[in-house]
């Protein structure tokens, strides 16, 4: 059987329709066929994600949390997630409470810091600001109460991750301290 003689398409049916048409004029369509291809699909979601992006990049420098610098101090046990790192580093956590150490003497500021952080972790804080300075006045010894800090704490299980404060807070001046639970 012919494609043309199907039971939808009968030369008779054809003859028939050609009969009914025969004296029409075509009506004059205003629309242009156009000879170009139909555009193809768009990525909107890609292409939001993708000028967001690009916005973010352009609107600000990077995050100060995420960049690493020799002067930055950077701890965490096993136990502490990349994720809850990352939220103290970028300042998420309240500061329940915060000790300064300027002026102190080493002896001094670590006897300090030790009851500081035990009565902290007594009464049940999470995360305390410990300001040590920037060493600006040590001279050529560089910043003595910060190395001492920083050596101290990784000792202390009381304490179970610390970071430089953003610069909001202090800066490579201060530190944040998780305290363990």
């Amino acid at each position: 059987m012919d494609d043309k003689d199907d039971k939808h398409n009968k030369p008779e049916d054809r003859e028939l329709f050609r009969d009914a048409v025969r004296g029409a004029t075509p009506l004059k369509s205003r629309r242009r066929h156009s000879s170009r291809p139909a555009p193809g699909p768009r990525a909107r979601f890609r292409r939001r994600d993708e000028a967001k992006v690009i916005e973010e990049a352009m609107s600000a420098g990077p995050d100060p949390a995420e960049v690493e610098t020799g002067e930055e101090l950077l701890f965490h046990r096993a136990q502490v997630s990349r994720t809850v790192l990352r939220r103290l580093r970028r300042g998420r956590y309240a500061v329940e409470d915060e000790i300064d150490l300027h002026g102190m003497t080493a002896e001094q500021a670590r006897s300090e810091l030790k009851s500081f952080l035990s009565e902290s972790h007594a009464a049940g804080m999470r995360c305390v600001r410990v300001v040590h300075g920037k060493g600006l006045g040590s001279g050529p010894r560089g910043p003595v109460l910060k190395m001492k800090v920083n050596q101290w704490l990784r000792r202390w299980q009381e304490v179970a991750a610390f970071c430089s404060a953003p610069p909001v807070h202090g800066g490579t001046g201060a530190i944040f301290v998780l305290l363990a639970r």
